[in-house]
């Protein structure tokens, strides 16, 4: 059979950011803004990049405003063009995403991430799919998401965005046990969830950017815990290892990890930099506080 095309990408949304609290209590952390887009924006604007054209969040409750942030806002439109401020307006109208191109399923209970995605199975039904994790915000020349479609396409299987850390840090991460290690990509004989330091089988960790068969909906279903009492999907992609090709793909780029506060601190330096209007800004507050 032919390779299907990646035109599908689930994102969870459903987590409660309790690292941002008292920030989060009312706020979905997707929708926390770096410079002057909230992640969400970050993560559908990555996979777009990619040519995904259909999305799937897995909310939960109190997460409508990451659903409207997509919506035509008309009043909104109306006043900006009645005062002419139409850099606001093209900025707005930019984001417009297509009709029907989004779907929403709710968590209702949180689970872990395996559960999350299983509960987008409707949505991707027969179709590779992408998962993109918001909190992991990617700065990239290429889309995240479209280096991982390339390799998709040259893989013809299973592909994550991994990179290395400290041994000393692999417990908080997916580890992949290595097969071949090939430079750009890596062949994967399996993977461990949040190892114990000593028993890791390397340093290569999985980033919050994934390339899906749809099989592996077939294990999240059994809903299975693991690490921590959840439903893992790391534990699911295991299982599709040696019945479909699996590899770990070393990105070109730099990821924040904006559920940490640290690195959301560190992302808004990095992408007011990036920014003309706002480099020397930028630039003055580090010197002022250097």
């Amino acid at each position: 059979m032919p390779l299907k095309p990646l035109k599908k990408a689930v994102l969870p949304v459903a987590g409660l950011g309790t690292r941002f609290l008292p920030a989060t209590k009312a706020l979905a952390k997707e929708m926390l803004p770096v410079v002057d887009r909230p992640l969400i924006q970050y993560a559908v604007d990555e996979a777009r990049a990619a040519g995904i054209e259909q999305f799937c969040f897995v909310t939960g409750r109190g997460k409508t405003a990451i659903v409207e942030h997509f919506d035509v806002a008309f009043e909104l439109e109306r006043t900006l063009e009645a005062r002419d401020k139409k850099a606001e307006l093209d900025a707005l109208r930019a984001q417009a995403m297509t009709p029907g191109s989004i779907v929403t399923v709710r968590q209702q209970v949180p689970m872990g991430l395996g559960h999350a995605i299983w509960c987008a199975r409707a949505f991707v039904g027969d179709d590779p799919f992408a998962i993109l994790l918001p909190d992991d915000l990617m700065m990239c020349d290429v889309s995240c998401t479209a280096q991982l479609a390339a390799a998709y396409q040259e893989t013809e299987g299973n592909v994550v965005a991994i990179e290395e850390v400290p041994m000393e840090r692999v417990n908080r991460y997916g580890v992949l046990d290595v097969a071949a290690d090939k430079g750009r990509l890596v062949s994967v004989k399996g993977l461990v969830e949040k190892p114990p330091v000593e028993k890791a089988p390397s340093n290569l960790t999985i980033i919050g950017r994934y390339v899906l068969m749809p099989e592996v909906m077939t294990h999240l279903a059994k809903l299975e815990k693991g690490a921590g009492g959840e439903v893992q999907l790391t534990d699911s992609m295991a299982r599709l290892i040696g019945t479909q090709p699996f590899h770990g793909l070393r990105y070109d780029g730099k990821r924040f990890d904006c559920g940490d506060k640290a690195g959301y601190l560190e992302a808004q330096v990095a992408f007011a930099l990036k920014r003309p209007d706002l480099a020397p800004a930028m630039q003055a507050i580090l010197k002022a506080y250097g």
